[in-house]
């Protein structure tokens, strides 16, 4: 078994079949992206976090699956284990750039299943920059040829994940960033933004509809 194995089959429990039952997938990614998996990897993988943030599995970006394992480590992994800090973030420049480098390289279009690819392009969102709409104009993109190859029986799960690079850019349209992190990340938010804030309506926080028949 790879190193980088027991992230992957953690992070990804229907493995790469693409027959996976639409309703346990839905719930697969309500699990995954919606907090109900932070205790568990705060007890098996605060340390590889740790671990990956010092650079000791960089080696793992000579590997397509390696490189997806790798930026699970640094891109959603913190958000578990530092949510509500400053730390959750931290990582986001060094997760986009192991991002971007893959889609030069061969390594994203390596990826086995729509659900590889949609986590795969996560910090092309999350890392703010100067360049970040450009990059969201990339996630929408990918969102929708991802749609695209995704199975039938997925294509509503998939149609949720191609909208939500759209809401993020919208936002980041409007304010340059994630006014959402302002209070974590001790910055002023503007009027406009603490009106945004108020609302309550971010698009990390949105919900896919239910899968048909549920």
């Amino acid at each position: 078994m790879s190193e980088w194995q027991p992230v992957l089959d953690f992070w990804f429990p229907e493995g790469t079949d693409l027959s996976v039952d639409p309703m346990l997938h839905g719930q697969h990614w309500k699990w995954r992206m919606r907090g109900g998996a932070d205790e568990e990897i705060i007890a098996r993988f605060t340390e590889t976090a740790a671990r990956g943030a010092e650079g000791e599995f960089d080696h793992w970006a000579a590997d397509p699956l390696g490189r997806m394992a790798l930026i699970i480590v640094l891109d959603q992994f913190p958000r578990s284990i530092h949510r509500d800090s400053p730390l959750a973030f931290a990582q986001d420049g060094k997760a986009l750039a192991l991002c971007l480098e893959g889609h030069g390289n061969g390594h994203y279009d390596a990826l086995p299943t729509p659900w590889h690819k949609t986590t795969y392009n996560l910090p092309l969102g999350h890392c703010e920059g100067p360049d970040h709409l450009a990059r969201l104009d990339r996630a929408i993109e990918l969102g929708r040829a991802i749609l695209d190859e995704a199975p039938q029986a997925l294509k509503p799960g998939y149609e949720f994940a191609a909208s939500q690079p759209v809401a993020v850019r919208a936002v980041i349209a409007a304010f340059g960033r994630h006014p959402h992190r302002n209070a974590v990340l001790g910055r002023a938010s503007t009027p406009e933004e603490e009106a945004c804030i108020a609302k309550g309506d971010f698009p990390h926080l949105r919900s896919p509809p239910p899968p048909p028949g549920s």
